[in-house]
Protein backbone atom coordinates (compact mmCIF):
# COMPACT_ATOMS: atom_id res chain seq x y z
CA UNK A 1 0.00 0.00 0.00
CA UNK A 2 1.08 3.76 -0.72
CA UNK A 3 -0.30 6.15 1.16
CA UNK A 4 -0.42 9.61 0.12
CA UNK A 5 -1.81 12.02 2.56
CA UNK A 6 -2.19 16.00 2.17
CA UNK A 7 0.41 16.59 -0.47
CA UNK A 8 1.03 20.44 -0.92
CA UNK A 9 2.86 21.76 -3.98
CA UNK A 10 3.18 25.26 -5.16
CA UNK A 11 5.72 26.86 -7.80
CA UNK A 12 6.02 30.44 -7.26
CA UNK A 13 2.35 31.75 -6.92
CA UNK A 14 0.53 29.03 -8.35
CA UNK A 15 -0.47 26.44 -6.22
CA UNK A 16 -0.45 22.80 -8.31
CA UNK A 17 -1.91 20.20 -6.22
CA UNK A 18 -4.13 21.06 -2.58
CA UNK A 19 -4.04 19.26 -0.20
CA UNK A 20 -3.70 15.46 -2.34
CA UNK A 21 -4.84 12.35 -0.48
CA UNK A 22 -4.96 8.97 -2.06
CA UNK A 23 -4.38 5.01 -1.70
CA UNK A 24 -2.55 3.24 -4.13
CA UNK A 25 -3.35 -0.32 -3.57
CA UNK A 26 -1.60 -3.70 -4.96
CA UNK A 27 -2.02 -5.37 -7.98
CA UNK A 28 -4.05 -3.00 -9.58
CA UNK A 29 -4.23 -0.25 -12.51
CA UNK A 30 -4.99 2.68 -11.34
CA UNK A 31 -5.50 6.37 -13.88
CA UNK A 32 -5.76 9.13 -13.15
CA UNK A 33 -7.33 11.97 -15.79
CA UNK A 34 -8.42 15.16 -15.53
CA UNK A 35 -7.51 18.05 -18.38
CA UNK A 36 -4.57 19.87 -19.18
CA UNK A 37 -3.20 21.88 -15.94
CA UNK A 38 -4.86 19.27 -13.31
CA UNK A 39 -1.65 18.61 -11.46
CA UNK A 40 -1.71 15.13 -12.90
CA UNK A 41 2.04 14.36 -13.91
CA UNK A 42 2.88 16.69 -10.82
CA UNK A 43 1.43 13.98 -8.67
CA UNK A 44 3.64 11.55 -10.20
CA UNK A 45 6.57 12.86 -9.87
CA UNK A 46 6.30 13.44 -6.26
CA UNK A 47 4.75 9.49 -5.66
CA UNK A 48 8.03 8.27 -7.84
CA UNK A 49 10.37 10.81 -5.38
CA UNK A 50 11.34 12.27 -8.25
CA UNK A 51 9.87 15.51 -7.11
CA UNK A 52 9.29 16.95 -3.24
CA UNK A 53 6.25 18.07 -2.12
CA UNK A 54 5.93 21.27 -0.30
CA UNK A 55 3.84 19.76 2.67
CA UNK A 56 2.72 16.01 3.15
CA UNK A 57 3.81 12.29 3.41
CA UNK A 58 4.19 9.52 0.89
CA UNK A 59 4.62 6.62 2.53
CA UNK A 60 5.49 3.05 1.31
CA UNK A 61 4.50 0.12 3.47
CA UNK A 62 4.54 2.77 6.77
CA UNK A 63 7.85 4.31 5.07
CA UNK A 64 7.43 8.13 4.31
CA UNK A 65 9.79 8.29 1.95
CA UNK A 66 10.75 12.02 2.07
CA UNK A 67 12.08 11.17 5.45
CA UNK A 68 15.13 9.34 3.71
CA UNK A 69 18.78 11.18 2.59
CA UNK A 70 19.51 11.38 -0.86
CA UNK A 71 21.64 8.25 -0.89
CA UNK A 72 19.01 6.01 0.66
CA UNK A 73 16.24 7.93 -1.62
CA UNK A 74 17.82 7.27 -4.62
CA UNK A 75 18.62 3.55 -3.51
CA UNK A 76 14.84 3.10 -2.74
CA UNK A 77 13.85 4.70 -6.18
CA UNK A 78 16.05 2.03 -7.88
CA UNK A 79 14.42 -0.58 -5.55
CA UNK A 80 10.72 -0.20 -5.13
CA UNK A 81 9.79 2.37 -8.24
CA UNK A 82 9.56 1.59 -11.98
CA UNK A 83 9.23 4.22 -14.32
CA UNK A 84 7.79 4.35 -17.92
CA UNK A 85 7.37 7.91 -19.76
CA UNK A 86 5.61 9.21 -23.00
CA UNK A 87 8.91 8.87 -24.63
CA UNK A 88 10.90 5.42 -23.98
CA UNK A 89 14.13 7.08 -23.02
CA UNK A 90 15.80 4.16 -23.90
CA UNK A 91 19.74 4.89 -23.65
CA UNK A 92 20.93 5.08 -27.91
CA UNK A 93 24.24 3.59 -27.18
CA UNK A 94 22.73 0.25 -25.87
CA UNK A 95 21.20 -2.90 -26.88
CA UNK A 96 17.51 -3.64 -25.81
CA UNK A 97 18.94 -6.01 -23.35
CA UNK A 98 21.25 -3.41 -22.15
CA UNK A 99 18.95 -1.03 -21.72
CA UNK A 100 16.24 -3.05 -19.50
CA UNK A 101 19.31 -4.69 -17.47
CA UNK A 102 20.14 -1.38 -16.78
CA UNK A 103 18.05 -0.60 -13.59
CA UNK A 104 18.83 -4.29 -11.80
CA UNK A 105 22.76 -3.03 -12.70
CA UNK A 106 22.83 0.19 -11.13
CA UNK A 107 21.29 -1.65 -8.12
CA UNK A 108 24.18 -3.58 -7.78
CA UNK A 109 23.01 -6.82 -9.53
CA UNK A 110 25.99 -9.04 -10.64
CA UNK A 111 26.04 -9.15 -14.41
CA UNK A 112 24.57 -12.29 -15.13
CA UNK A 113 21.67 -11.78 -12.83
CA UNK A 114 20.87 -8.85 -14.02
CA UNK A 115 20.71 -10.04 -17.57
CA UNK A 116 18.81 -13.16 -16.65
CA UNK A 117 16.24 -11.06 -15.81
CA UNK A 118 16.39 -8.84 -18.24
CA UNK A 119 16.12 -11.80 -20.49
CA UNK A 120 13.12 -13.28 -19.11
CA UNK A 121 10.81 -9.89 -19.06
CA UNK A 122 11.65 -9.63 -22.53
CA UNK A 123 10.84 -13.50 -23.79
CA UNK A 124 7.44 -12.09 -21.91
CA UNK A 125 6.80 -9.62 -23.90
CA UNK A 126 8.00 -10.77 -26.78
CA UNK A 127 11.09 -8.99 -27.67
CA UNK A 128 13.88 -11.79 -27.57
CA UNK A 129 14.60 -11.54 -31.73
CA UNK A 130 15.01 -7.46 -30.98
CA UNK A 131 17.17 -8.13 -27.72
CA UNK A 132 20.51 -7.13 -29.00
CA UNK A 133 19.27 -4.30 -31.34
CA UNK A 134 19.98 -0.64 -30.14
CA UNK A 135 16.57 2.09 -30.42
CA UNK A 136 16.82 3.29 -33.35
CA UNK A 137 16.77 -0.33 -34.98
CA UNK A 138 12.96 -1.03 -32.90
CA UNK A 139 9.49 0.32 -33.58
CA UNK A 140 7.93 2.88 -31.58
CA UNK A 141 5.49 0.55 -29.99
CA UNK A 142 9.01 -2.24 -29.38
CA UNK A 143 10.47 0.38 -27.47
CA UNK A 144 7.73 1.10 -25.42
CA UNK A 145 7.43 -2.47 -24.36
CA UNK A 146 11.10 -2.52 -24.12
CA UNK A 147 10.74 0.77 -21.27
CA UNK A 148 7.59 -1.18 -19.50
CA UNK A 149 10.46 -4.25 -19.35
CA UNK A 150 13.13 -1.96 -17.66
CA UNK A 151 10.42 -0.92 -15.69
CA UNK A 152 9.93 -4.33 -14.42
CA UNK A 153 13.24 -5.75 -13.85
CA UNK A 154 13.87 -5.48 -10.17
CA UNK A 155 10.40 -6.20 -9.48
CA UNK A 156 9.04 -2.99 -8.02
CA UNK A 157 6.30 -2.43 -5.86
CA UNK A 158 4.73 -0.01 -8.34
CA UNK A 159 5.32 1.03 -12.08
CA UNK A 160 3.99 4.83 -12.64
CA UNK A 161 3.73 5.32 -16.47
CA UNK A 162 3.11 9.02 -17.81
CA UNK A 163 1.29 9.14 -20.76
CA UNK A 164 3.28 5.61 -21.62
CA UNK A 165 0.87 5.04 -24.99
CA UNK A 166 1.01 9.18 -26.07
CA UNK A 167 3.15 8.14 -28.65
CA UNK A 168 2.18 5.24 -30.09
CA UNK A 169 -0.32 4.47 -33.36
CA UNK A 170 -3.64 2.63 -32.55
CA UNK A 171 -2.75 -0.71 -32.77
CA UNK A 172 0.56 -0.44 -30.54
CA UNK A 173 -1.27 1.65 -28.28
CA UNK A 174 -3.88 -1.17 -27.54
CA UNK A 175 -1.35 -3.70 -27.84
CA UNK A 176 0.57 -1.36 -24.98
CA UNK A 177 -3.22 -1.13 -22.68
CA UNK A 178 -3.74 -5.22 -22.96
CA UNK A 179 -0.14 -5.58 -22.00
CA UNK A 180 -0.81 -3.34 -18.46
CA UNK A 181 -3.71 -5.59 -18.06
CA UNK A 182 -1.55 -8.99 -18.72
CA UNK A 183 1.76 -7.77 -16.54
CA UNK A 184 -1.63 -7.03 -13.45
CA UNK A 185 -3.02 -10.92 -13.84
CA UNK A 186 0.01 -12.72 -14.28
CA UNK A 187 3.12 -10.92 -12.47
CA UNK A 188 0.61 -8.80 -9.69
CA UNK A 189 2.00 -6.06 -11.02
CA UNK A 190 1.15 -2.59 -9.67
CA UNK A 191 0.38 0.26 -12.15
CA UNK A 192 -0.15 4.02 -11.33
CA UNK A 193 -1.34 5.77 -15.16
CA UNK A 194 -1.22 9.44 -16.14
CA UNK A 195 -3.30 8.93 -19.45
CA UNK A 196 -5.75 10.94 -21.40
CA UNK A 197 -6.79 7.59 -23.41
CA UNK A 198 -10.13 6.97 -22.68
CA UNK A 199 -10.34 3.24 -23.31
CA UNK A 200 -7.63 2.56 -20.87
CA UNK A 201 -8.53 4.84 -18.06
CA UNK A 202 -12.42 3.54 -18.36
CA UNK A 203 -10.96 -0.52 -18.07
CA UNK A 204 -8.82 0.81 -14.56
CA UNK A 205 -9.39 -1.22 -11.49
CA UNK A 206 -9.13 2.67 -10.22
CA UNK A 207 -9.99 6.18 -11.59
CA UNK A 208 -8.10 9.10 -10.39
CA UNK A 209 -10.19 12.43 -11.59
CA UNK A 210 -8.18 15.28 -10.92
CA UNK A 211 -9.19 19.19 -11.81
CA UNK A 212 -7.34 21.97 -10.52
CA UNK A 213 -4.57 20.71 -8.26
CA UNK A 214 -7.54 18.45 -6.21
CA UNK A 215 -8.84 14.75 -6.62
CA UNK A 216 -12.66 15.82 -7.34
CA UNK A 217 -13.83 11.81 -7.92
CA UNK A 218 -12.31 8.38 -7.49
CA UNK A 219 -13.59 5.65 -9.43
CA UNK A 220 -13.09 1.71 -8.39
CA UNK A 221 -14.44 -1.32 -10.15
Amino acid sequence: MIEIRNIVKRFGDLEVLAGIDLDIVPAAVSSIVGPSGAGKTTLLQIIGTLMTPDAGTVSYDGQNVFSLNDRMLSAFRNRSIGFVFQFHQLLPEFSLRENVAMPALIGGASRADAFASADRLIARLGLSKRADHRPNELSGGECQRAAVARALVNAPAVVLADEPTGSLDSANRAALHRLFFELRDELGATFVIVTHDENLAADSDRIVHMQDGRINHLTVR
